[in-house]
């Protein structure tokens, strides 16, 4: 073949690729290319304001906010606007334990009872067993979320005394390190292993040893700590269909577990410390943890179920979870990660540390889909893979997820509506009120309300709501604050006499949020004579 036509051919496919895949060989989406992805994702996710930023060899080479930061007030988003990170805050936990691990006082296979005393699980072996790299990791044999409801929605009267006091009451739902279920308690104990070391709170202390050497001024341990609160997000949910601003989760405790506040522009700050093994500074003549500490966080402790055949475009073949951080391979790529979620506002954090890159994304809407759209689009620029329009993916993945959910919710409301009308099964309503007590949650009123039955929680007030009969001796609960979307089955079981004397739950919807974690309740009715116990 002629040499010039060979060549001919060879610049013909480069230019073909080239317009088909404009990233496949691309060092990263351009900043006007981010911009027109994060405007589209605001209006595909109904999402009122996002904050981007990406991290290159050590640069912050974007750092931007798009949308406002309230639909009450039309204020923008910009790199400097404070939302709450929720569940990122774990990486820091991790890192304050292992600034104590480096001066000599703990490492992760110490005891938890050395720290704290009182500390109890179900188990008594596994209360002896437990170590600090247990309350990291997510293998402790509880489930999903479990004992979530003390802390979650945000109006409970629970103490971090009592967490760890009710830790004991949970049942695990699987054995002690053989499985993964994703928990919140057992690092809010974390942090308070911290507080016990150091003699600070886990809050001062990150403050004090993380953000403020590395010069992240505006952040703080919790929304209640923050010195300026001028530039900060509004929470935002959908209500009966349409996207508004809610009320702001103010947790009392726990912030170990997700209560840092910060912007993209001070998170980038924590990101090139992580990607610079825990150094920083001009020269990176400074740490704030060593390397062998940050290996042994990026070090595989729980492992994940993977996609056994590997699909395209990442190619994953392993996943786990380390310590604060969820690890995986991307292409070919280590990569570290991590979400977090608080009503009305959700995070992500993304670091793939041989390409030295970070990608961050705040939103004030609890759509998971738009932080991984924008991701994973700029992540792919990077991968040199073709590209995916992963708005599209996510819109239509939420979309079917959605709709199976609707279809089951809705189907419940034209039965309870249905029998409602025909009114063919009498129901003795007065039969089901009265107190009724879990070891862990407290207790719960059933109550006639306006001659309506009714749920009250007493330790967490926000959650109350009507109940409507559904069938048999089941209830629907609709929570009167409807941007929770977690309506439930309440089931009353009965004793030998037929008189109501026990209550299991669950989400209706499978979309409910885990922190709703109905199912782990054991209410049990309270006799009469013996009034409630809290």
């Amino acid at each position: 073949m002629n040499q010039r036509l060979r060549l001919s051919i060879v610049c013909f496919i480069l230019v073909f690729q080239l317009s088909h895949y404009p990233f496949a060989w691309a060092q990263g989406i351009p900043s006007p290319q981010i911009d027109a992805l994060v405007q589209k994702t605001l209006t595909t996710f109904d999402v009122p304001g996002i904050a981007v930023a990406v991290i290159k060899d050590g640069k912050v080479i974007h750092s931007k906010g798009y949308g406002v930061r309230s639909l009450k007030t039309g204020d923008k988003v910009d790199e400097n606007t404070l939302f709450g990170v929720a569940s990122n805050s774990k990486a820091f936990t991790s890192a304050a334990l292992a600034i104590l691990m480096d001066e000599g006082k703990l490492s992760w296979d110490d005891k938890v009872i050395d720290f704290i005393p009182e500390f109890r699980m179900y188990d008594p072996y596994v209360t002896d067993a437990f170590t600090i790299r247990d309350l990291l990791t997510h293998r402790s044999g509880l489930g999903l979320g479990a004992g979530d409801l003390m802390f979650w929605p945000d109006s409970s009267n629970f103490t971090m005394k009592d967490i760890i006091h009710n830790l004991r009451y949970l049942k695990p739902v699987s054995g002690f390190r053989t499985k993964y279920d994703y928990d919140n308690l057992l690092y809010m104990v974390a942090g308070e292993v911290v507080e016990r070391v150091s003699g600070k709170s886990w809050e001062a202390f990150v403050e004090e040893r993380i953000m403020k050497p590395l010069g992240m001024n505006r952040s703080a341990g919790s929304y209640s700590r923050l010195a300026d609160k001028v530039n900060v997000i509004d929470a935002h949910a959908p209500v009966n269909g349409k996207v508004q601003v809610i009320s702001r989760d103010m947790f009392r405790f726990g912030y170990s577990a997700g209560g840092i506040n910060s912007s993209v522009a001070d998170m980038s700050k924590w990101v090139i410390m992580q990607l610079n093994k825990g150094k920083y500074g001009e020269k990176l003549d400074k740490q704030v943890f060593s390397e062998k500490r940050q290996a042994d966080m990026w070090g595989a402790q729980t492992i994940l179920p993977v996609n056994p055949t590997p699909t395209p475009p990442y190619n994953t073949h392993f996943a786990a979870y380390g310590l604060g951080w969820g690890l995986s391979d991307v292409k070919g790529y280590k990569q570290v990660t991590h979400t977090g979620g608080l009503a009305g506002m959700v995070t992500q954090v993304t670091l793939l540390p041989e390409l030295q890159l970070g990608i961050i994304v705040f939103t004030n809407q609890q759509s998971g889909a738009a932080f991984s759209s924008i991701t994973n689009t700029i992540k792919d620029s990077y991968l040199g893979v073709p590209p995916t329009d992963w708005i599209k993916v996510y819109s239509d993945r939420v979309k079917k997820g959605q709709d199976e959910a609707d279809a089951i919710t809705k189907g419940i409301w034209e039965a309870i509506e249905k029998e409602q009308k025909a009114n063919t099964t009498p129901v003795n309503l007065a039969a089901y009120t009265g107190t009724y007590h879990d070891s862990w949650f407290g207790d719960v009123l059933i109550s006639m309300k306006n001659g309506k039955p009714w749920f009250q929680s007493l330790r967490a007030p926000k959650l109350t709501g009507e109940l409507f009969f559904y069938k048999n001796n089941t209830f629907i609960v609709k929570w009167t604050n409807r941007s929770f979307d977690a309506d439930a089955y309440v089931t009353f079981q009965t004793d030998e006499n037929q008189k109501p004397s026990s209550i299991k739950m669950k989400p209706i919807s499978p979309l409910t949020d885990f922190s709703f974690d109905f199912q782990d309740l054991d209410l049990k009715r309270v006799p009469a004579e013996s009034g409630t116990k809290q």
